[in-house]
């Protein structure tokens, strides 16, 4: 706190209003108006420092649309930004000793989006907390599913396939992130469900949304997609108690032979992991197929992140790590278990990075990753892919045509 020649003494303090003749150091930094930003002494500046924080928040936030066209929403920066800074997280692209690893940079995020009161909701879409989720037995032992829970899973896995396939029916040149969100969002309430990832810890938006050097957790945001990026969708849909996952990666516009190839032999990675599922398989035989085959295609697998049971809970035992070589997933499978494997596969090294906003995992060398997902059901005989491909849903893998 500094005190100011050039302070017109005139100013009321922005406390208690008495004259003030000191301002806030930062504020003058920001070159803020003086009004709001005088102080008649330090005690009244350290009182009112908790709220008056946010005037330089919405400050910086305000001029990082300053560098390209479409990114000068302030009402995107108000809103959106500060939703992830209240929840002490920052997407600010100009934090002066982050080190980004590509090239993509964070956009502003717009409002969180409003689910009716009619919508049926997991325990984390008020205040952010799970509180069933963390406390379960079922952290622990891989549950065996009932015949009821199958059939609700069954019906929630199809709509969460079809929101799925609304994205991607969005995915070109030009169109933002945020855009494809919007499209999960209503596509979900329309279905009668929740989107999961919405406020779940905090999380801002209803489906993730990663591309280029984003392994996963990428949050929709106002960047419009351009030709040769790869995208991935990430869709979870909460529905008569219980939640289905999946996610796929896509081209957009016309993309190089190095991405086609990594997000094809993702594509295989998972497909392979697949066609072992069955009772009396380990779970750590998973990574070993994965692995196997993403590095005879010299990729790498992400170490960091795994797949997970799900059922009534978003993310439960077991644990499926998608690595070979030091993989020490517990247990067999058994009839009547469900969770997804969903392999992240870079095209350099496998090690990743946090972005600052607590979210957005990128590659360590900032070359491109690519993911594929599904909610799987081990049956009596083998596996039922309950978030499989349907009829309608859109051709846009040129291997699967062959």
């Amino acid at each position: 706190m500094a005190g100011g020649s050039d302070v017109v003494e005139t100013l009321s303090c922005a406390r208690c209003g008495k004259p003030a003749n000191l301002q806030c150091p930062k504020c003058v930094d920001l070159k803020l108006p003086r009004e709001g930003a005088a102080f008649c002494t330090q005690d009244c500046f350290k009182d009112s420092w908790s709220s008056h924080k946010s005037v330089h928040s919405k400050a910086r936030l305000s001029s990082l649309g300053t560098a390209t066209a479409g990114e000068r929403n302030s009402d995107l920066a108000s809103k959106g930004w500060l939703y992830c800074l209240r929840k002490g997280q920052s997407r600010t692209p100009k934090l002066p000793h982050f080190y980004w690893t590509g090239t993509l940079r964070p956009y502003p995020i717009s409002a969180k989006r409003i689910v009716p009161a009619h919508i049926a909701k997991p325990d984390w879409a008020d205040d952010g907390i799970p509180k069933v989720e963390p406390n379960s037995d079922l952290q622990h032992h891989v549950e065996i599913k009932t015949s009821d829970q199958i059939e609700r899973m069954r019906e929630t896995c199809r709509i969460a396939r079809e929101v799925l396939d609304a994205a991607a029916q969005m995915i070109r040149p030009g169109v933002t992130t945020d855009e494809i969100d919007q499209v999960v969002h209503e596509a979900t309430i329309a279905a009668g469900g929740y989107p999961s990832p919405l406020n779940y810890n905090f999380f801002p938006k209803s489906c993730c949304t990663s591309v280029n050097e984003v392994i996963c957790h990428g949050i929709p945001d106002a960047r419009k997609l351009e030709n040769g990026d790869i995208v991935n969708v990430d869709v979870t849909v909460y529905y008569k108690g219980v939640h289905g996952d999946l996610n796929e990666t896509y081209f957009v516009g016309n993309v190089d032979e190095a991405s086609r190839k990594l997000v094809q032999c993702t594509y295989e990675c998972l497909d392979k992991a697949i066609s072992i599922v069955k009772p009396g398989v380990r779970f750590r035989d998973i990574g070993e197929v994965i692995n196997r085959h993403a590095s005879m295609s010299g990729l790498s697998v992400v170490k960091s992140i795994c797949g997970h049971g799900i059922g009534e809970l978003f993310h439960c035992a077991p644990n499926i790590p998608h690595y070979g070589a030091g993989n020490k997933a517990v247990g067999v499978m058994k009839a009547g278990q469900t969770f997804t494997i969903e392999p992240m596969i870079n095209a350099g090294v496998w090690r990743d990075q946090m972005w600052p906003d607590g979210w957005t995992a990128v590659t360590a060398d900032g070359k491109r990753s690519a993911q594929f997902e599904h909610t799987l059901l081990v049956t009596e005989t083998g596996v039922e892919v309950l978030t499989a491909r349907l009829p309608s849903s859109p051709n846009v893998f040129p291997w699967l045509n062959k």
